[in-house]
């Protein structure tokens, strides 16, 4: 379990690794504010739908999964849209329409079908929480350069070193350029952390 549960963080990240989920990780990475906010809402979501997807897996008949899997999903995105518009007014205007997109996040239902369908509810739990949490690293990675280097702040405070920040890193050129440097830099880690162990 603690291997299914470390595979989403680092080795089968959905964001750097798997390439999954792109559209909000690019589009909610200004702010490290936004991106936290956006993580810990798919990670809720993975949480809840992988653990009742695996509970019901046995009783859903094949020809209606998908479906039912969406069903489940959106409910899960329902609650967290309802509970981020209660305490957190401007984290729900900030994001906007990308936490009901989470229904379609390739993440989330890519997991019920690949994993949750599968496995038992603990270690659904587990793929959840890792893919989650890697999914969030990655956000928050994204988004810290994102911001120090667009905005000159990091979480919405002033850095004095950064005089001059470069607008086009919060715009979305900067989004790619940075995910491109980031993906290329954990391949390179990646490719001697194994040179070295063989």
């Amino acid at each position: 379990m603690l291997k299914t549960f470390l595979n989403g963080i680092w080795k089968e990240n959905p964001t750097f690794v798997i390439a999954l989920g792109i559209c909000p990780t690019l589009a909610v990475t200004t702010s490290a504010k936004n991106a936290f906010g956006m993580g810990l809402a798919a990670t809720f979501v993975l949480l809840g739908s992988n653990l009742f997807i695996s509970l019901i897996r046995k009783i859903v008949p094949d020809k209606i999964h998908i479906p039912v899997y969406i069903l489940v999903i959106a409910t899960f995105v329902t609650v967290i849209d309802k509970l981020i518009q209660a305490y957190s007014p401007a984290l729900s205007e900030s994001l906007g329409i990308y936490i009901p997109l989470i229904v379609v996040n390739c993440i989330i239902l890519g997991r019920a079908e690949a994993f949750a369908c599968k496995n038992p509810p603990m270690k659904s739990v587990a793929d959840a929480l890792g893919m989650g949490i890697g999914f969030t690293f990655a956000l928050i990675c994204i988004s810290s350069i994102r911001e120090l280097l667009g905005a000159g702040t990091i979480l919405g405070h002033e850095v004095s070193f950064i005089k001059n920040p470069a607008l086009v890193m919060i715009l979305p050129p900067g989004g790619f350029f940075v995910f491109g440097f980031i993906i290329a830099a954990k391949k390179y880690f990646d490719s001697k952390h194994q040179g070295e162990n063989q």
